[in-house]
């Protein structure tokens, strides 16, 4: 594939992410809405902080640097898939390994909630445990798929999965309360189940068909994803697996980073069960828009630049060609992340009450809900920038730059742990935003400077797109005064006709920021028309 067939690919990938990731954060936007009214709030603190940490811990630790590194560089054609399909099957036992470590440190370790209020918590601990191992089973499939450009899998299979997971919940939660904790273990696990099956029969029905020969596909049977020594190869690729190993080392302090504020929930017991629910509610409202549209464009836009630039190597050394098109790709989404994240950041402010008062009532709207969730509006302007430079860096970076940058991962991760816990006994549920707000500040400043340094021996300045225009400032600046006037006035205790005229006055305020855009970034414009919009039609893999 040419850079230019990498970067449409690419691009369609992260608009079908980005809308597969607007499905997913609506289902449990409405999932959670909807158990807010059936089930007590210490249940659900239990299950979205307590599980969902068991469960993503095991999974990243597990794969995370496999996926990395073996999305490095592979073109799928031109490169042995034995001893990376070998590499991946790893992920199995060191997910096993992972699941028992982590079990018996979830029910010994840890405090155990009352069994009155949250009932059956050891058999769910083994349930998400065993879920996360089961996901693990589809890894080496994941990671084909993702490196062929095979699209509509991902976005088919995780719908799937989470209409099933979603449907389980509701009827249960409905008709099976008592049941508590054992709901969502078997959604969950239902949930990774269908993944697994919709990635198997997938490839079962694509290898050795016509279409897999026409596209030069490098596996030709079922048997050939099974882990096996081929003659006159390796059993695994030296290379990944030392790059594997770097990338392993980083996994727990960017976990730690990425979860941080959870271990810190768990292990130290700076919040109550029924506040680390009221807190993870308020924290998937703030993320919804950096989790559908940043992350899928951080992970679809990895792949690009780690397929068209080749790691270790400096500018110079580069296909200069290929580098003006990664440069002019990555100002634009700077500049596109900033933006979006800017007007978040505005008008977070002024309707963070009257979001969690529709959402959730008084239980979410009183109290440090609304300050939270203003935290988290300009939190998510952090990670909106940091993620676009991060997923450049990783994917630029030589193996020893990897390893320096671990260090520097493990004095953030300590830091980051040593002010939650402080930040949160001075401000509550408000110092794991502040925490993590200076930590993102630290790594964005990271990634800039390698970033300048890059690029520093070329024409290209792709820093440039996180200069706004001056008419884009001035427009969120009024709207910011405008919209904050509004919230005095109308909102949010003063009825429903007052509430509407609240809205309707960020509506116009958000209109002028829009056509600020459109009439200031015209290569912005162009590049999310032209690029980042979906494109429904069948793509050659």
């Amino acid at each position: 594939m040419s850079s230019q067939d990498i970067l449409q690919s690419v691009s369609t990938l992260a608009s079908y992410n980005v809308l597969l990731q607007v499905m997913f954060r609506v289902l449990t936007f409405l999932l959670n809405a909807f158990t807010l009214r059936f089930v007590s709030k210490e249940l659900i603190g239990v299950v979205n902080v307590r599980l969902t940490l068991l469960y993503s811990t095991l999974v990243f630790l597990s794969r995370e640097a496999f996926r990395r590194a073996c999305l490095s560089g592979q073109s799928g054609k031109n490169h042995s898939w034995r001893p990376v399909i070998n590499l991946l099957w790893m992920t199995v036992p060191l997910g096993v390994l992972w699941a028992v470590l982590l079990s018996y440190v979830w029910l010994w370790l840890l405090e155990v909630p009352d069994a009155h209020t949250v009932p059956y918590y050891s058999p769910a601990v083994v349930l998400f445990a065993l879920s996360g191992v089961q996901e693990l089973l589809a890894e080496p499939l994941w990671v084909l798929a993702q490196a062929h450009m095979f699209i509509r899998l991902k976005v088919v299979a995780e719908s799937l999965a989470m209409i099933a997971k979603c449907s389980i919940t509701v009827v249960l939660v409905v008709f099976s309360r008592e049941w508590g904790l054992y709901i969502f273990s078997a959604a969950h696990l239902v949930y990774t189940g269908i993944l697994v099956l919709c990635y198997a029969v997938y490839f079962i029905h694509f290898l050795g068909s016509k279409e897999a020969a026409r596209n030069s596909f490098p596996l030709r049977r079922v048997r050939d994803l099974l882990p096996r020594r081929q003659y006159g190869e390796p059993l695994v690729d030296r290379n990944l697996a030392r790059l594997t190993w770097s990338f392993f080392k980083q996994s727990f302090l960017k976990q730690i980073l990425t979860e941080g504020e959870r271990y810190v929930m768990t292990f130290l017991n700076v919040l109550s069960f029924g506040d680390q629910g009221v807190y993870d509610i308020v924290n998937n409202l703030g993320s919804m828009v950096a989790r559908f549209i940043f992350l899928p464009i951080e992970e679809s836009f990895y792949i690009f630049f780690a397929k068209v630039l080749e790691r270790g190597r400096n500018v110079k050394s580069q296909k200069q060609e290929e580098v003006a098109i990664v440069a002019e790709v990555l100002e634009c989404l700077l500049k596109l992340v900033l933006v979006i994240g800017l007007i978040i950041t505005v008008f977070g402010y002024a309707y963070s009450h009257l979001a969690l008062d529709i959402y959730g009532g008084s239980l979410l709207s009183s109290g440090s809900g609304p300050s939270l969730l203003q935290c988290y509006s300009c939190y998510v302007l952090l990670l909106a920038v940091n993620g676009v430079t991060e997923c450049f860096v990783f994917a630029v970076m030589s193996q020893e730059e990897v390893d320096k940058y671990n260090f520097i991962m493990l004095a953030l991760s300590v830091s980051f742990l040593f002010l939650s816990y402080v930040l949160t006994s001075w401000a509550g549920s408000v110092g794991f935003i502040l925490a993590n707000c200076l930590n993102m500040g630290l790594r964005i400043l990271h990634s800039l400077l390698y970033i300048h340094r890059y690029f520093q021996l070329s024409r290209w300045k792709p820093l440039r797109g996180l200069l706004p225009s001056p008419l884009i400032l001035l427009a969120l600046g009024v709207s910011g005064v405008v919209t904050a006037v509004s919230e005095a006035f109308f909102c949010c205790d003063s009825g429903l006709l007052l509430r509407l005229v609240h809205i309707g006055v960020g509506a116009i305020c958000l209109l002028g920021v829009v056509v600020a855009v459109l009439l200031t970034e015209t290569k912005l414009v162009q590049f999310v028309s032209t690029q980042l919009l979906p494109r429904f039609r069948k793509k050659r893999t």
